[in-house]
């Protein structure tokens, strides 16, 4: 099982970016899908989240208004849409599958099974 996850680059502030991380080996239609970030120095914390449906999304009060988290079930792919970026958003971004079906809001690290490799995110002021 894999999540590849994409779309890193090094970005301004203001500026918006899309990451992806698509998953193989298996289907994650059933599971709950999250986003994760650490900084240099910094444990990894909690982004967004949607649920196994896709109609549940939840989000840090860091991102909450500037991030949006969407899944494609057909493509097997989640996405998290980042707008308004900050120099504080600076961090290397993973994606994660819920360690149990049929869930939403699953926030915390230790309840996610799969990870991606992550993919860096970097914003300059």
């Amino acid at each position: 099982v894999q999540l590849q996850a994409s779309g890193g680059v090094l970005l301004q502030a203001g500026d918006s970016l899309t990451l992806s991380c698509a998953a193989s080996g298996r289907g994650f239609a059933n599971y709950g899908m999250g986003w994760f970030r650490q900084a240099p120095g910094k444990e990894r914390e909690f982004v967004a989240t949607i649920g196994w449906i896709g109609l549940i999304d939840f989000y840090s009060d860091s991102v909450k208004g500037r991030f949006t988290i969407s899944r494609d079930k057909v493509k097997n792919t989640v996405y998290l849409q980042m707008d308004s970026l900050k120099p504080e958003d600076t961090a290397v971004y993973y994606c994660a599958a819920d360690r149990h079906p049929y869930r939403n809001k699953v926030t915390s690290a230790d309840e996610y099974a799969y990870w991606g490799q992550g993919t860096q995110v970097t914003v300059s002021s």
